[in-house]
């Protein structure tokens, strides 16, 4: 029987995030269920990620790993004419197209530097609480082990597996799935820029990554997602894509990628004794951009609001479940507005629901 104070389910960014700035002060086990770190679509971190990265003290060291400047967005939606928004006038400067394994790679190293444990592979098997206290057991490839933790953290992403076990469920607001390829860009050109086009049944993203490669997304419902079709046969519906693509000479991979896209929040965020953040907590449609910003923001919140409980505070899960409620809603707000402004097929199902 092992004893910590925290354990957090799940080592993506969100995981590692929270260990990062919690071990200093508590004793912390983070469990993931891969050896390695997946391939994993989401690379796209806004400028403000600087600022969080400053808060844990991390900015230096991330801006030593050099990932590709990212400068702007540019889009054809709501009219045929593109329009292009920069990051220039922004006070953080331009964002980042990430090496998203390599990023991860570095928040898993950086969090055993800064005192939590890694145990990996491992899952959660189960869970119960005693007296304040909760004995878990986890898998591994060998054997089971025993731990006993004043405060359990759900970081495993979409599926959400601690708070599962608890009897919590995600509310959907809708089922967005991401269709997705990556490829190599054989010529120069468009680097830096994220590109969006919205289509009759959904809408496209391509953007950057480093080392002259490039992923290529179609984001429609999942009831409208026809399996026979991969990205590349959707590109005819878009013809400024089409020409982008052609422009860089982009040449696929042979394989193709399908994950959810959806937009859902835990009720609660934080209950006795656990909480969660990440994708677990609330996840985000990848029109917003704001996936990665948010675990990491919520990793920082959750930290802070595990570490002053742990240390008598009766309000801080309280405090983190309403901080963490407000960006929903302010997400919600401003996501349904973005929707709003594309008004070409008033007659498609997939724009009808957004309406």
């Amino acid at each position: 029987m092992r004893d910590v104070d925290v354990v957090i389910v799940g080592a993506g960014p969100a995981g590692c995030a929270t260990a990062i700035n919690l071990a200093p002060f508590q004793r912390v086990l983070l469990v993931e269920r891969r050896v390695e770190v997946a391939p994993r679509v989401g690379e796209s971190l806004v400028p403000a990620a600087r600022r969080l990265f400053a808060d844990m003290g991390l900015l230096e060291s991330f801006l030593r790993e050099e990932h590709e400047p990212w400068y702007g967005n540019r889009s054809v939606w709501g009219s045929s004419a593109p329009e292009e928004r920069d990051f220039l006038r922004d006070p953080d400067g331009h964002g980042w197209h990430l090496d998203r394994p390599r990023f991860e790679s570095w928040l898993r190293a950086l969090a055993q530097e800064r005192g939590a444990e890694l145990l990996s592979p491992a899952t959660l098997d189960d869970l119960q609480r005693h007296d304040k206290k909760w004995s878990i057991r986890l898998k591994t490839d060998q054997n089971s082990i025993e731990v006993t933790a004043r405060f359990v953290i759900d970081a495993g992403g979409q599926s959400a597996p601690l708070a599962r076990k608890l009897g919590q469920k995600s509310r959907v607001l809708e089922n967005l799935v991401c269709c997705y390829v990556y490829g190599r860009d054989q010529a120069s050109g468009a680097r830096g820029m994220t590109y969006v086009e919205a289509v009759r049944n959904g809408w496209f993203y391509t953007a950057p990554i480093p080392h002259g490669r490039r992923i290529l997304a179609f984001h429609t419902d999942a009831d409208l997602h026809d399996k026979r079709h991969g990205v590349i046969e959707w590109l005819e519906e878009a013809p400024g894509l089409s020409s982008l693509l052609a422009n860089v000479r982009f040449v696929p991979d042979d394989e193709t990628f399908i994950t959810s896209a959806r937009s859902a929040v835990l009720e609660p965020a934080a209950g006795e004794g656990w909480l969660a953040v990440g994708d677990a907590l609330m996840s985000f449609d990848p029109l917003s951009s704001q996936g990665l910003f948010n675990a990491l923001f919520t990793a920082l919140a959750a930290a802070e609001a595990v570490d002053s409980h742990l240390k008598g505070n009766q309000l801080s899960l309280t405090q983190y479940h309403h901080i963490t409620r407000a960006i929903f809603e302010a997400y919600q707000q401003k996501l349904s507005a973005t929707y709003a402004a594309e008004r070409r097929w008033p007659d498609a199902p997939f724009w009808k629901r957004r309406v």
